[in-house]
């Protein structure tokens, strides 16, 4: 089955990117107000809506803040990094995972290791909509950024979707690497809907010795599933974040009509 190339990222995306970059390398301090929105959108040939977007996207993140009726100026670094989840993240093709880390000027990698014909335990079996035994594709992931432990998941995908497909194993196969939306649309599962229930966690020893944390130390714990346009569930998994290293930030849309 043939792919098309990805689209171009969006003009707000790539005048981010730059902000971003200009913010890395010190061209305004901490505090420092940022030229006006105007002068940005020459400067970029783009409209001032593109670098509102843009700048909307960076105090989201935490680097810079907006002041009513002074402008934009750029924040004090947090110890902890923020580790945006939005929709935008869904629909950029690729590792969602690697294109946060892209998106704060890290490398993201990981390791993975499948094991097929894994028995669903009841609350995953009740999490994907079928019955306590059936099989599963079980993935156990390590998130690297820069090489340093960021966050763990443990994925499940019912092998009555996915089996005697060319993306059985997640990370082997045509789409290796590619995220759970692109890998399931490619055998004609649309994946329409993601429900994220976060709840604070204490490291086990396990997950203590792949996070480089200490055996108790304060988790965020994802449980995330996805659903296709007809509301079966086609893939959930937990998702482990070190509480000290990252915060969780929820990004939406708001409908202007």
């Amino acid at each position: 089955m043939g792919h098309e190339e990805p689209p171009p990222p969006p003009k707000h995306e790539v005048v981010a990117n730059d902000l971003r970059l200009r913010l890395d390398n010190g061209e305004w301090a901490v505090g420092e107000r940022l030229p006006s929105r105007a002068r940005l959108a020459e400067e970029y040939e783009v409209g001032a809506n593109v670098v509102q977007k843009a700048q909307e996207r960076l105090i989201a993140e935490g680097r810079l803040q907006g002041r009513a009726g002074s402008g934009t100026f750029v924040a004090e670094l947090r110890g902890r990094r923020r580790m945006i989840r939005s929709r935008h993240r869904e629909h950029r093709g690729g590792s969602p995972f690697r294109a946060d880390m892209a998106e704060l000027g890290r490398t993201g990698t990981w390791e993975a290791h499948s094991e097929a014909r894994t028995p669903a335990p009841h609350p995953i079996a009740q999490r994907l909509g079928i019955e306590p035994g059936d099989p599963c594709v079980r993935t156990k992931y390590e998130f690297l950024a820069d090489g340093r432990p960021a966050q763990l998941s443990v994925s499940w995908e019912p092998m009555a979707i996915t089996g005697n497909t060319p993306i059985l194993l997640p990370e082997m196969g045509p789409l290796a690497g590619k995220g759970v939306v692109e890998r399931m649309r490619s055998i004609g599962v649309d994946i329409v809907t993601a429900l994220e229930v976060p709840h604070p966690g204490r490291a086990t020893q396990e997950q203590a010795n792949l996070l480089g944390i200490g055996r108790g130390d304060l988790v965020l714990v994802i449980e995330r599933t996805y659903y296709d346009g007809d509301g079966r569930a086609v893939e959930t998994a937990d998702i482990t974040v070190p509480d000290a290293r990252w915060e969780i930030a929820y990004e939406f849309g708001v409908d202007a009509r």
